[in-house]
């Protein structure tokens, strides 16, 4: 005679064997059966028909030139700076307060390596402080 512990794990393992076939059966309709024969095939839509009298074209972005303010160090920041960014980057930070632009110039020299002799970066440090902080930049 089997006792109440067999008959618990035979109705406990038929519970999970329910469970199992039930997911494997929900795993099939929620991602679709895929047959054998359709696994390995790549499923892509039709190309798309071209006519003589079918008018495509994209015209180009436009792209603006950035000019620097007008004033003393212009020409050494846009050479110096101009090698590794754009202006625009320049121009698009929001004003900086005069010390974070001493830093900025430093960080360009010490850590990205950028090769601005001395009274070149002191010379942008002043240009950009003249003219890219809260006080003096124009809108």
């Amino acid at each position: 005679m089997r006792s109440i512990n067999s008959y618990a794990a035979l109705f406990f393992g038929g519970l999970i064997a329910i469970a199992l076939a039930a997911g494997l059966l929900y795993a099939q309709v929620e991602k679709g059966n895929y047959a054998p024969t359709a696994v390995a095939e790549l499923r892509q839509p039709a190309l798309a028909v071209v006519t003589d009298d079918s008018v495509y074209g994209v015209p180009a972005y436009p792209q603006y030139a950035v000019e620097l303010a007008k004033g003393e160090g212009r020409a050494e920041t846009a050479a110096f700076c101009n090698s590794c960014h754009s202006a625009r980057y320049i121009t698009m930070q929001p004003p900086l307060p005069a010390a974070t632009w001493d830093a900025e110039v430093t960080k360009m020299r010490k850590t990205f390596g950028a090769p601005i002799p001395d009274a070149s970066a002191a010379l942008i440090t002043k240009y950009l402080q003249a003219h890219y902080t809260p006080e003096t930049r124009k809108q």
